[in-house]
């Protein structure tokens, strides 16, 4: 009778084990499946102040890479349009002033604030120069450009003016190709949920 108990003890201790052993993996694995959020990034400005994503929590983002002297350029426009239009809805845009395409924004950020507010009236906030791929690139790009940090896809910046729009969560929702421009239908779908 003692050997049975004896051996009930240590079937008993090895269940416990087991069952501490997967509990652990199943967090350890929601932990490693969550995705990451924009809400962890801090930029510099245009002016060189900081910018803080978490104060964004609850907008919907459009997060876009530009150039002064692209063929997209005029692309300014529409995005200062669809700003004027839901930036009192929850919505916000961010640009990134990027000289990765073809050298096609040489500029400081001073003289790209300036182009910028002269020839576009931009209001939304426009960061410091970035780069935007390659071994230099920001770390808010990784996230924006990797499915292993953003949870939706891998993507690679193709040109200037790339759109990447981020839910209300902080999450990238979707990837918008920089020919697409800002006031496409899919665009203004997404931020009136018309999905």
């Amino acid at each position: 009778m003692k050997k049975f108990l004896i051996l009930c003890a240590i079937i008993c201790s090895v269940q416990q084990s087991l069952v501490a052993q997967k509990k652990s993996n199943t967090s350890n694995n929601k932990k490693n499946s969550m995705k990451e959020n924009i809400y962890q990034f801090k930029v510099e400005d245009i002016e060189g102040n900081e910018f803080d994503f978490a104060t964004l929590k609850g907008k919907k983002i459009m997060v876009v890479n530009t150039a002064s002297k692209c063929g997209l350029t005029p692309q300014y426009k529409d995005l200062q349009a669809l700003y004027d239009t839901y930036k009192n809805q929850n919505f916000i845009i961010v640009g990134f002033p990027a000289n990765n395409f073809a050298s096609q924004e040489p500029g400081n950020n001073e003289e790209i604030a300036t182009f910028c507010e002269r020839n576009y009236g931009v209001t939304f906030p426009m960061m410091s120069k970035i780069s935007v791929k390659g071994g230099d690139m920001h770390p808010l790009y990784v996230f924006l450009t990797q499915k292993a940090k953003n949870g939706l896809e891998d993507s690679e910046v193709s040109w200037n003016f790339q759109k990447y729009l981020i839910n209300e969560k902080g999450e990238v929702e979707k990837v918008i190709s920089p020919k697409t421009l800002p006031t496409d239908t899919t665009v203004i779908n997404w931020i009136e949920n018309k999905r």
